[in-house]
């Protein structure tokens, strides 16, 4: 082959495999995970449809037979859920003992990196959001649902969160993901949570469809998703996202 067409066919080659730049900060990251997620268009805790209008998302709540429980306002409007909580990743690090999560937004850019990440940010319906709050994920068998058919149930009091059967897999190898890239600790009764929800929800089409079209943004794929690696009970993290120092 000529070195003219050699060096063409390369050139045509990187194009189709475009990698853009990671988000730096939260903000970022929200309008990057409208576009990446929109093919999907639902929430990912209730499974309803959504509709985009400009940076806004609308949930069509009766396409999966929401029903209000508190805040209106805030169930007709999509936003941007940390499945790890900031609080369970930010309380780890220094920052947060001197300030919470604003000093860590300013001073720490590891913190801003774990912000920022887009395998741990889903569109979700934002009273959902906002009922989750940072409480922990685990199941509620004698608690009744709360938002109609949307299937997810919370304990106020013990501060307990149980999503839906068919995305716990999908948690899981977030949980998995987060803890490994930025060195964070998980109990041993989250481990044993996790990997039961890992067995019980495989990875689906749809999973590894969002990881590949994550990865050409963060420059990386979830390794869970993609069976590059498999977490066991006492995994030892890598924490090959932690590349900074506080200040």
């Amino acid at each position: 082959m000529p070195l003219l067409s050699l060096v063409f066919s390369s050139l045509l080659l990187l194009a189709s495999v475009t990698i853009h730049a990671a988000p730096s900060n939260f903000d970022q990251a929200k309008k990057l995970a409208q576009r990446i997620h929109a093919p999907e268009a639902r929430s990912f805790y209730c499974g309803c449809t959504i509709r985009w209008q400009g940076n806004k998302g609308i949930p069509d709540l009766a396409s999966c037979g929401y029903q209000v429980r508190k805040n209106g306002p805030r169930a007709n409007r999509i936003e941007w859920e940390h499945v790890m909580p900031a609080h369970h990743f930010g309380h780890q690090r220094q920052c947060w003992q001197k300030g919470g999560r604003k000093n860590c937004i300013k001073t720490d850019a590891t913190f801003r990196a774990m912000e920022a990440d887009l395998y741990n940010l889903m569109p979700a319906i934002g009273e959902v959001n906002g009922d989750r709050s940072n409480y922990r994920f685990s199941v509620l068998p004698t608690t009744p649902a709360q938002h109609g058919a949307c299937p997810v149930k919370v304990d106020f009091k013990q501060q307990v969160f149980e999503p839906a059967p068919n995305i716990r897999g999908d948690i899981a190898r977030i949980y998995f993901y987060m803890a490994d890239k930025y060195n964070l600790k998980l109990s041993r009764g989250q481990q044993q949570l996790m990997l039961a929800w890992h067995q019980q929800d495989p990875v689906t089409s749809a999973e590894q469809a969002l990881n590949q079209r994550i990865s050409q943004h963060m420059g990386h794929d979830n390794p869970f998703v993609s069976g590059k690696r498999e977490w066991q009970l006492g995994f030892k993290a890598s924490g090959y996202g932690v590349t900074t120092i506080e200040q």
